[in-house]
């Protein structure tokens, strides 16, 4: 390595620490933001200039209809602008106080007693105030940093410090249903109106898997890895794989997620660690139960996938049924990113930080649904993400999802699906 490259790397790692504590604003960004700072360095010196000034003198006719005509004096006072203005404010206040009183109380309650970055004369309603604005919100820095008189840099850490302190409640609030909540969670797998009897030995389904992307700011160093090949057309073409987090989920009927696992983009797992889980804990699975998933994930005897390849009429009953119960989790995902609309985009560079972000979303999604606060999203169309085929089968898996669309298509034959 010759003394160049030792430079290159170098300077690349002082850039990593720094994005660490700072995040550094992308050039666009920087020269926006001493725009700004110029603008305002300007205005402060003419409000002080403004201030030293005596009031000026206006003189006011009255209409005639007056009894006199003589001109009035007034004096004018000039005041500094508003920190805030109605425009900049109207995002704040869409933020539940219910909610806000709700999160409080399960940080204070919680085993974390870690302190909240930040300035100590924030409060901590104000501080959940703060971030549930910065994550429902695609409002700039500098308008919550108006709202609460907080130096952006300081908003970071407070920001971070709040996801650090959710992300401690995630097994709490996104747990597997085990018990009697197991059993109430589970929903049948074909129409809920037949006779317990027609559907004798069809699952119950307890959950649906799938996932989705959220986009990220590329890491530094990412930029300009192939740059000096023939690969630049094709990266132009093709989004770089550490450009986005996988966001794996499994919900129930209601949208509440059970299972969540966030990796880096290149990660290309579907399912694996579930599918472990699951194997060395059956009892996790009540009797009769089962979970859904689309192409891509690993065939089970817990997971069942649809037939993928050309199929016949049975085949294709199982994979109409299976998808539509997993648009169940497209809905919930798509309520996720609604009321979270930061998640739209993470102007986030750090995998560590953004993966906080997103799993302080996943938590307080549980959380608002708890409380009955649902924000309906619209499902969109997402790009493929999904491998054709499928991944892993085993021997049990196969025989399970051959029974069961054998019994979905005699309940057809029999006209009671």
């Amino acid at each position: 390595m010759d003394v160049s490259e030792c430079v290159l790397s170098a300077g690349r790692a002082v850039l990593d620490v720094v994005e660490r504590e700072w995040q550094p604003l992308s050039p666009g960004e920087l020269e926006q933001r001493l725009d700004q700072a110029v603008e305002e360095i300007l205005e402060a010196e003419l409000i002080a200039q403004c201030k030293t000034q005596p009031p000026p003198t206006i003189c006011v006719y009255l209409p005639q209809s007056q009894a006199s005509v003589e001109p009035q004096v007034l004096q004018t006072c000039i005041r500094p602008p508003e920190e805030e203005t109605p425009e900049s404010r109207e995002p704040l206040e869409t933020v539940d106080g219910a909610a806000i009183k709700c999160i409080t109380d399960l940080l204070q309650n919680s085993q974390s007693r870690a302190r909240m970055a930040g300035r100590a004369r924030l409060s901590l309603s104000h501080t959940v105030l703060l971030s549930l604005t910065l994550l429902s919100e695609r409002v700039s820095y500098r308008s919550v940093s108006r709202r609460f008189h907080l130096e952006k840099g300081n908003i970071h850490r407070i920001f971070f410090s709040f996801c650090e302190r959710l992300n401690t409640l995630e097994e709490k609030q996104i747990r597997w249903p085990v018990g009697r909540e197991a059993v109430e969670a589970l929903f049948p797998l074909c129409s809920p109106e037949k006779e317990q009897e027609e559907q004798q030995g069809v699952p119950v389904v307890l959950g649906v898997l799938g996932h989705t992307r959220i986009p990220i700011r590329l890491p530094i160093g990412k930029h300009d890895v192939e740059s000096a090949g023939p690969e630049v057309k094709r990266m132009k073409k093709e989004a770089h794989p550490d450009s986005w987090l996988n966001l794996q989920l499994a919900c129930d009927r209601k949208g509440r997620f059970l299972h969540c696992r966030i990796s880096k983009g290149s990660d290309v797992d579907r399912g694996g660690a579930l599918r472990d889980k699951l194997k060395q804990h059956p009892e996790l699975m009540p009797s009769g139960s089962c979970i859904l998933a689309r192409a891509g994930y690993p065939l089970t005897a817990h997971i069942l996938t649809p037939y993928s390849g050309s199929h016949g009429p049975r085949e294709e009953l199982f994979n109409r049924t299976l998808e539509e119960h997993c648009h169940i989790l497209d809905q919930a995902v798509a309520n996720l990113k609604a009321r979270f609309k930061r998640l739209r985009y993470l102007d986030i560079g750090n995998y560590e930080r953004a993966r906080a972000v997103v799993l302080t979303a996943c938590v307080l999604h549980n959380v608002f649904l708890d409380m009955g606060q649902v924000v309906q999203g619209d499902v969109e169309e997402e790009e493929a993400i999904t491998r054709e085929g499928e991944l892993e089968m085993d021997d049990e898996g196969v025989h399970r999802r051959d029974a069961v669309s054998d019994l979905l298509f005699k309940m057809f034959d029999s006209g009671s699906v």
